[in-house]
């Protein structure tokens, strides 16, 4: 086997790098044994190696990358990777000698994630997510050639065939939630230049972007997301009243949007689309969704034909105003057409279980089902074939030894749409990132209709009761049963519930990217006297920093809020990621909550602050 190496975006400081056959690993022989500490591997990446037919699978709960024989359909090989494993690129532009293990260590953003090797493979581009940029590594001396900020939470990106642009998908939407446009963006950056030059625009309600992908020819790249009608009140399931699971195709040719589609059908919801890879010849594109355990495989010749035919998508820019527009304009701001062309919904194996990433070899995909430790290959030559499922642990998925404990079983129940009814949407469709927030406002029917609340982060949701804005839920017990009665529409047994209680239960506070070498800045501490000198610390005590109360702050506004309602404190942990902020996502960033947004000094008393007391302050806020 040529040496060729692999990049590991870690989540951290860090990429690993390391040589084929440190990788793939035992070649000539049976797997490995099993990690001590992870009976099942959870894979969540999938990888073809540029010199085989091999596959290299990153596992990110388990901390492995494993390599799969696609000849002999089974795991030949593993390698340990320490640290948070994120995905996995493959580069032949620097030969190591082979260890069995990592063998060198790139510098990178902290948080690097998503690594993409340039055409010459002398450059890795990485997505920092949670610093919101987008960093260009030059192998062979360990340097940061360039960074540009992007949007928010870029998670996955991809190389036009020239190599000229790295089209970037961002998980969510940036700014306020009560205006007439709140879609997330594709930045495109020129990697000559290193900047951005264009932000392409999804539909109005785009959030949750998960995978982009360019096609072998170059011309197009396609990228999966939901489309959510926000403006409507949730009082059913269907994506004209909530969630909508979407693919939009770009031409990389003018880098425009020629179109965005929903993969659902009219009365069968396709939740949670993840991870997307097109066919050697570029005639199919298949998409897995993670919410229903199934895969779309599209003849994509045809659909282009047809998507070209659709009515010229809607300017998102010129979305309808909700405090404005009638109800047409305001259905018509947010109309995604259903699939228009050719497809096939292929139900995985009874078992295979939240496909997440997705490879096409030859005529055959493979998707890596993270909650079932398998792989399913589909023969996408025949129609008429039967899914394969591959078990990737030596026990299998279904021995008791590898049993789910209640934490990943509730996991799994999050993420889950087939409790929903019709399979439309999860509990992660609004709580994407690890039950986080879409960062849209929701006019959920548990407090009365045209009164639409900001998504909330379940972090904490369970030492900070109550629940919901309004504070009517008594606890997140409570919200978790109502919600799935309410929201997904179905009726669970008692063990899903407390299921998903546990998973939420175990969630920790990733640390803010503003802290300097985890601990908080100098700025940081100035604030955190100011905090304390403008009454924050009143309402927000250390450690959860709320004091679990209701109050009229004066962010109420007529008619949605009523003058006697009272918003509950939230926690201040992790803020730095849960914008916008206030219960009508009024606020597009922390500085806005403490200005604009609080002009009598009803939310701490920051009318008398100089400009570098408030700039302490939210750098104070923003380490929590």
């Amino acid at each position: 086997m040529p040496a060729q190496s692999y990049i590991l975006g870690m989540g951290t400081k860090f990429l690993r790098l390391a040589v084929a056959a440190a990788v793939s690993l035992a070649t000539e022989g049976p797997a490995g044994p099993l990690p001590p500490q992870a009976p099942r591997f959870y894979p969540s990446g999938v990888t073809l190696s540029r010199s085989s037919a091999d596959l290299l699978i990153t596992c990110a709960a388990s901390n492995v990358v494993l390599r799969f024989d696609t000849a002999t359909r089974r795991v030949v090989g593993q390698m340990p990777v320490p640290g948070t494993l994120g995905t996995l690129a493959v580069s032949s532009a620097k030969p190591v000698t082979a260890t069995g293990s990592v063998a060198e260590e790139l510098p990178a953003s902290d948080g690097a994630v998503a690594p993409v090797v340039s055409r010459d493979g002398k450059k890795v581009y990485t997505c920092t997510r949670f610093d919101n940029s987008v960093s260009a590594i030059e192998v062979a001396t360990q340097t940061e050639v360039w960074r540009v900020p992007v949007q928010r939470e870029p998670v996955a990106a991809d190389l036009t065939k020239d190599g000229k642009f790295l089209l970037v998908a961002n998980h969510l939407l940036v700014g306020r939630a009560d205006g007439g446009y709140c879609g997330a963006v594709v930045s495109v950056v020129d990697t000559t230049a290193g900047k951005v030059v264009k932000e392409l625009r999804l539909p109005n309600g785009s959030g949750s972007l998960k995978d982009i992908r360019v096609s072998p020819d170059g011309k197009y790249a396609a990228v999966t997301h939901l489309v959510a009608n926000f403006k409507r009140p949730a009082i059913r399931p269907f994506p004209d009243w909530m969630n909508g699971n979407a693919l939009t195709v770009i031409g990389i040719k003018k880098l425009e949007i020629l179109g965005s589609v929903l993969l659902d059908d009219r009365a069968k919801g396709a939740a949670n689309p993840w991870g997307l890879a097109w066919s050697p010849d570029g005639t199919i594109l298949v998409v897995a969704h993670s919410g229903t355990h199934e895969v779309s495989v599209i003849d994509f010749p045809e659909f282009l034909k047809r998507l070209l035919d659709l009515p010229a998508p809607v300017d998102p820019l010129k979305a309808a105003d909700p405090a404005t527009a009638t109800q047409e304009e305001m259905e018509f701001g947010g109309y995604v057409p259903y699939f228009p062309g050719p497809r096939r919904r292929v139900k995985l194996p009874e078992g295979d279980l939240g496909p997440r990433a997705i490879v096409v070899v030859e005529n055959t995909a493979y998707t890596a089902n993270y909650f079932s430790d398998t792989l399913t290959a589909i023969d996408l030559s025949n129609t008429n074939s039967t899914p394969e499922s591959i078990a990737l642990s030596r026990h299998g998925s279904r021995d008791p030894r590898t049993e789910p404990d209640p934490v990943r079983k509730g996991e799994f129940y999050f993420h889950d749409a087939t409790i929903c009814f019709q399979g439309w949407q999860s509990c992660s469709s609004c709580h994407p990132g690890d039950a986080r927030a879409d960062g849209l406002n929701w006019d959920l029917l548990n407090d009365g209709l045209r009164n639409p609340k900001n998504t909330k982060s379940l972090l904490l949701a369970h030492r900070t009761p109550p629940a919901m804005w309004l504070a009517v839920r008594e606890t997140a017990e409570t919200a978790v049963r109502a919600g799935i009665k309410h929201i997904l529409f179905t009726s669970q047994p008692e063990d899903v519930a407390s299921a998903i209680d546990a998973y939420l239960k175990s969630l920790k506070p990733v640390l803010s990217p503003h802290l300097v070498q985890a601990k908080i800045s100098e700025a940081a501490r100035r604030g955190e006297k100011v905090f304390s000198r403008a009454g924050c610390a009143e309402c927000h005590p250390p450690p959860l920093f709320t004091d679990l109360h209701q109050y009229n702050v004066g962010t109420g506004r007529r008619p949605i809020d009523k003058p006697a309602d009272r918003f509950d404190t939230p926690t201040l942990v992790e803020i730095w990621r849960t914008a916008p902020y206030l219960h009508d996502g009024s606020a597009a960033t922390v500085q806005d909550v403490l200005t604009v947004r609080n002009p009598r000094d009803r939310h701490g008393k920051t009318s008398t602050l100089t400009p570098q007391d408030l700039k302490d302050l939210c750098a104070f806020i923003l380490s929590l």
